[in-house]
């Protein structure tokens, strides 16, 4: 590495970029952070010898930028996989880079079009977008923390989510980068570093305060809806003994108190977090009788997580699901989660990474459910989330589009500890609630639980590892946005603008051919 890199000062703003995009995520950092989080990386760019030097120090950045981020993985390796500590750090490490690599690839993007004489301002915003729409899409897909998610806390630019969604707010965060970076380049032309600043503080400026705008907007819209009243069971059941056959009285129980301690309301909504029951409630048992029983007569619904089971050709197999319960307790609707979490939920690549099975014990057999298709609630329709399927941002559109008009998140975030990754995983619940406009109630084993309103905003939430009721309101609203309609169009957009980007570069390279020879 020190052959590659032989000037300390692009080292240290190298890492300087990754630590500040680290500190631009919760729940150790600041959303205000992103926004010049980038200049130390320009800097590091321009200031790199040549193309395998660039490559070293982008991918220097971009392995600080997601250990900050992604760390927690190694606790769920080690403490619930019950693995070494060498194999978490070995995974951790693994999969950082795996992240950094494409990091690597946005700076070998923006190095090479700077030595075609196109500016970063021009290039940097367009390729971060499609790089990180790449990271969202290709494999699995893993948009956990895509740049948007940081301004979760700056609830007025966060607004603009409901026009671009969060690979538009994405662009915007990289471009005023690349505009102070410009900006600061160009600072004994103070016109030219006027203009750059200038132009950054309007874009700024109009998002915000087409926040302000639109916040009041929206409380408008919801104003004189009816309310459901709410209560999220929060069971803090230890994801060390949640699959042990000896603790299940013990953990059914806890839910069962908590919710007939709930208060009755009219009409309401019980929800309980992710995998509640560690059997299968679909089976009419003394276990299901309880469970219906808990809300019987009352004027609740009740959702809740389950393990589930189809048998086809003599064969079993599993989901991991979420059912509707009445108060008469008939099952109204059920979901099957389609989002699989890997090497969580189900095993890629079985044949060739047998060991891998069982990592996570009762979690590692699932398959994928049918479609996204809303359940019904009353004469109201829900779209269920299950666990990190919150984080894909077409899952709550197609539920929008579908005619949901409410969204439950149910998750079991006791995998995470008391890392950042329960911080980080609600603040991207709180952008699919700004996109579509739409309550969140979020329901999860030992927090965070929450319900979420339709500006982003947290009306109510717990703690972590307590075990209580959370009571609250939603309401089930339809209110039209430009992203519930066209999704994410900043995205081909971008691809246009890089393509354009793309032929000037090569213009560019043919003109200063010409003029040398």
């Amino acid at each position: 590495m020190k052959t590659l890199i032989r000037d300390k000062k692009p080292l240290g703003a190298a890492l300087l970029c990754g630590l500040l995009l680290f500190l631009s995520f919760p729940k150790f950092g600041s959303h205000a952070v992103a926004w010049f989080a980038f200049v130390p990386l320009f800097y590091a760019l321009a200031r790199a010898r040549d193309f395998k030097e660039a490559i070293s120090l982008s991918f220097i950045s971009g392995m600080i930028f997601n250990l900050g981020i992604m760390y927690w993985i190694g606790i769920v390796v080690v403490k619930y996989g019950y693995l070494p500590v060498y194999v978490g750090v070995v995974a951790v490490l693994l999969f950082a880079a795996a992240l950094a690599a494409y990091f690597t690839l946005f700076s070998a993007g923006v190095y090479l079009f700077r030595r075609a004489g196109i500016p970063e301002v021009f290039s940097a915003a367009p390729l971060w977008v499609c790089v990180e729409f790449a990271k969202s899409h290709l494999f699995t897909g893993f948009p956990w923390e895509n740049l948007g998610y940081s301004q979760t806390g700056n609830i007025f630019l966060a607004q603009s989510a409901d026009l671009f969604g969060v690979f538009g707010i994405s662009f915007l965060i990289v471009f005023v980068n690349a505009l102070l970076y410009c900006g600061i380049r160009e600072m004994p032309n103070w016109k030219k570093a006027a203009l750059y600043a200038g132009v950054g503080a309007a874009l700024v400026s109009a998002a915000m305060a087409y926040g302000h705008w639109r916040l009041q907007d929206i409380c408008n819209a919801v104003q004189g809806k009816p309310e459901f009243k709410v209560s999220l069971i929060q069971g803090n059941i230890d994801q060390s003994i949640k699959w042990n056959a000896r603790f299940e009285r013990e953990s059914l129980d806890a839910f069962l108190k908590l919710t007939r301690d709930a208060p009755s309301p009219s009409p309401g909504l019980v929800i309980w977090p992710e995998t509640a029951t560690p059997f299968f409630f679909q089976d009419v048992d003394d276990k299901h009788r309880e469970i219906a029983a808990a809300v019987k007569g009352r004027n609740d619904y009740l959702i809740l997580g389950s393990p589930s089971y189809r048998v086809k050709s003599g064969k079993e197999t599993y989901m991991n699901s979420a059912f509707v319960v009445s108060n008469s307790g008939e099952v109204l609707g059920r979901y099957d989660k389609v989002r699989l979490v890997p090497f969580g939920e189900y095993v890629p690549l079985r044949k060739l990474l047998p060991f891998m099975a069982n990592l996570l014990p009762g979690m590692s057999d699932f398959l994928p459910g049918p479609g996204f298709s809303p359940v019904p609630v009353g004469r109201e329709k829900a779209g269920i989330l299950i666990c990190y399927e919150s984080i894909f941002p077409e899952i709550s559109r197609q539920y929008k589009r579908s005619g949901a008009g409410l969204l439950v998140n149910i998750t079991n975030d006791a995998w995470f500890d008391r890392s950042s990754a329960p911080y980080q995983h609600l603040s991207m619940a709180s952008f699919r609630a700004i996109e579509n406009r739409m309550y969140v109630a979020r329901a999860a084993n030992t927090g965070i639980s929450a319900i979420i309103d339709p500006c982003g905003r947290i009306s109510v939430s717990t703690g972590l590892f307590e075990r209580s009721t959370l009571k609250g309101h939603v309401k089930f609203i339809k209110v039209d946005t430009f992203y519930s309609d066209y999704g994410d169009w900043p995205v081909p957009v971008c691809f246009i603008m890089l393509a354009a980007a793309g032929a000037a570069a090569i213009i560019q390279r043919k003109k200063i051919t010409m003029e040398k020879s």
